[in-house]
Order: structure tokens, then C-alpha cells, then sequence
């Protein structure tokens, strides 16, 4: 077959010719560009010119061309792997942080590699050395908590902290906006018609329970209402927590009509101990609460209103920042992302 032709011939000894698999440098020939124009399009860079690229695709769909992974990121000098290094030790935060940046980044066009650094410091410098030795195009550190992490550091490789930003302003970080969240469920309250609201907070030393309680607060305050009891029950994160900061409100405050719960393990405590008292849920006390948390806040009865944290969501933009940046396109700051309101039985009737 003539060079100048679309296709290409292989001969076998004793056998008559089979077509030879189409190369991206096919490709490139027979759309009359370079290899590294023809990767560039192919892989939907922004730098080539919009015709160039129609020509590029035209022509590798007519020779039917299945891109090479390994081969097209040894041109564009990637691997088409990143790596997630996450201190989410049960999964909560990192697992749908996972799979938003695995949409994001499109079946079979990267690959990603999980690292639990468990907490430990000395861990997650031994997962980030193996990542880099790996090659990876790019890295997203999954935290823990809202609080500011350390950096890393200056990396070969572009960086996005998601959930936990990074201490750096010159980094890239992405968490959810947990003032807006506070504001978010008290409105909801509100709309409701509730006025007599109590707030159960987590740990006072976590960001995201002085962040939601100060979004709750602002809500009240703009319908002038204020807390019940004056001041929010700071606790930490657990039923049991949920359970004794409810009996306390119940016998101080038996007119409230609302409890704001840090977290859905706290309002499944202080829904143990509505029912215990014979407290119809919503009828007389709402209750509400963060992290939408599905097998916390479908298991309950009446089935909780949660805020939900959008981890997918933030996956996915994290994934999408990261794949800026490793084109060269690198963002900075924090940027906070928002939260939406799963409304449920425990607030509405009928819901």
C-alpha cells in the first residue's frame, strides 16, 4: 500500500497482508501536523486552533486511531495518573471526594491512586514520595477535618487540598462553606415557623463547628431571633453527646420548638431522647442537622434534615482545578464551596 494512502499493511509469512494499527504519527501525517499538535488536540488541550483540532479528530476517527495512554503522555511528558493522598481514616470524607474527582477526570483518561496516610505525618511523607516516584501528574490531599493543614510544600507537581486547606495561600484549596451551612439550616427552621431554637454543637476546637454555629447565629440574629438559652452546647461529635446536651435542653427550655445539631450523630442522640419524653418529631421540637450523612440520617425516625457537604461535588472541582493546573493554569487561595439542604420528616411533615 502507498505511504501517501490512510492506512498501513502488515505481512505475514505465509499469510496475506493485515492492517497494521493506526499510530498518533498516522494521525498527525495524514492531518498535515506535528505529533505533538496532534496529541495536543486529541487529548483537548486549550493552545490549538479549533479547525486544527476538528481536522485532528476527522482524521483519526476515519482511521479509526485508539489513542495509546502510555504513549500520549511520553509525548505530552504525563503519566495520566494523580494521586489522592487522604488522613480520612474511615473513608467518610475521601470516598466521595474519590469518586467526584474520578467523574470528573472521565473513565479511562485518569487514573487515580489512593494513599491513607491514617494521621501520621511520617506516613503521609512516605505515601507522597512513592506518588512522586510514580510519576504522577498531580496530587489532591484529602483532610480530615476544616482546619488548616501544613503545606507540602513546593512539589514537581501541582497541588489541591480538598475539605482540610492548606495553611498556604499560595496553594490551592477547596472546602465547603460551613457558615453558610449554619445559616442555611437555621432559615430552613425558620421558614418553618420555628423561633425557639437551641443549638448542639460539636468540638468548639474543630473549624466547622465554630464556622456553622456562627452561620446559625448571623441567621438568628438577621430574624431577630436569638439562640434558646443564650449560648450553643458545645460538645463533640457523638450520640452519647447528642443524648445528655438534649436532656439538659429539655429541662432548662420546655418550650423550644427547634434543636440545631452539630453533626447527624448528635441529632440521632437527641432524637433518642425526644421519643423517650413523648416529643413528637416535627410536631412539637424540629430537629436538624449537618453532614447528610446517609446511613445516619435515613436509619432515623423520622428520617433527619441534614446539610449536605457536596463531597462530590468538591471532588470534582478539585479534580477539575488540578487538571488546570497541570496545563498551567494554577489557581490560589481558598475558595469555599456550597452546601445544599436535604429536607426531611424531622422538620416537615410529609416530607
Amino acid at each position: 500500500m502507498d505511504a501517501r494512502t490512510d492506512g498501513a499493511e502488515e505481512r505475514t509469512e505465509g499469510g496475506p497482508p493485515r492492517p497494521r494499527t493506526p499510530t498518533l504519527k498516522d494521525v498527525a501525517r495524514l492531518a498535515g501536523v506535528s505529533i505533538a499538535t496532534a496529541s495536543k488536540a486529541l487529548n483537548g488541550r486549550d493552545n490549538v486552533h479549533p479547525e486544527t483540532r476538528r481536522r485532528v479528530v476527522a482524521t483519526a476517527e476515519r482511521i479509526s486511531f485508539t489513542p495509546n495512554t502510555l504513549a500520549q503522555g511520553l509525548i505530552a511528558g504525563q503519566t495520566g495518573t494523580v494521586g489522592l493522598l487522604t488522613n480520612d481514616l474511615e473513608g467518610r470524607f475521601s470516598i466521595p471526594i474519590l469518586m467526584g474527582a474520578e467523574d470528573a477526570f472521565g473513565a479511562g483518561k485518569m487514573s487515580v491512586f489512593l494513599c491513607d496516610a491514617r494521621g501520621d505525618s511520617i506516613r503521609e511523607q512516605y505515601h507522597l514520595h512513592a506518588l512522586l516516584g510514580r510519576r504522577v501528574d498531580g496530587l489532591i490531599v484529602v483532610g480530615s477535618r476544616t482546619d488548616p493543614r501544613p503545606s507540602l510544600g513546593e512539589l514537581p507537581v501541582p497541588v489541591v487540598y480538598a475539605y482540610a486547606p492548606s495553611d498556604d495561600p499560595q496553594d490551592c484549596s477547596l472546602v465547603p462553606d460551613n457558615v453558610s451551612a449554619g445559616r442555611l439550616a437555621v432559615e430552613h427552621l425558620i421558614a418553618a415557623g420555628r423561633t425557639r431554637i437551641a443549638h448542639i454543637g460539636g468540638d468548639p476546637e474543630y473549624d466547622a463547628a465554630r464556622a456553622r454555629d456562627e452561620g446559625a447565629r448571623a441567621a438568628l440574629q438577621e430574624a431577630g431571633l436569638s439562640l434558646t438559652g443564650g449560648d450553643t452546647l458545645f460538645g463533640n461529635w457523638t450520640e452519647q453527646w447528642g443524648r445528655a446536651a438534649t436532656l439538659r435542653l429539655l429541662d432548662q427550655h420546655p418550650d423550644l420548638d427547634a434543636i440545631l445539631c452539630g453533626s447527624d450523630q448528635i441529632a440521632r442522640g437527641a432524637l433518642d431522647i425526644l421519643h423517650e419524653r413523648g416529643i413528637a418529631v416535627p410536631q412539637q421540637v424540629a430537629v436538624a442537622s449537618f453532614d447528610n450523612w446517609e446511613i445516619l440520617v435515613t436509619g432515623a425516625r423520622p428520617q433527619l434534615t441534614s446539610v449536605d457537604m457536596s463531597f462530590e461535588a468538591l471532588g470534582r472541582i478539585a479534580a477539575e482545578r488540578l487538571t488546570k493546573a497541570i496545563d498551567g493554569k494554577r489557581t490560589h487561595g481558598v475558595e469555599r464551596l456550597p452546601c445544599r439542604l436535604a429536607v426531611r420528616g424531622s422538620t416537615v411533615l410529609g416530607a
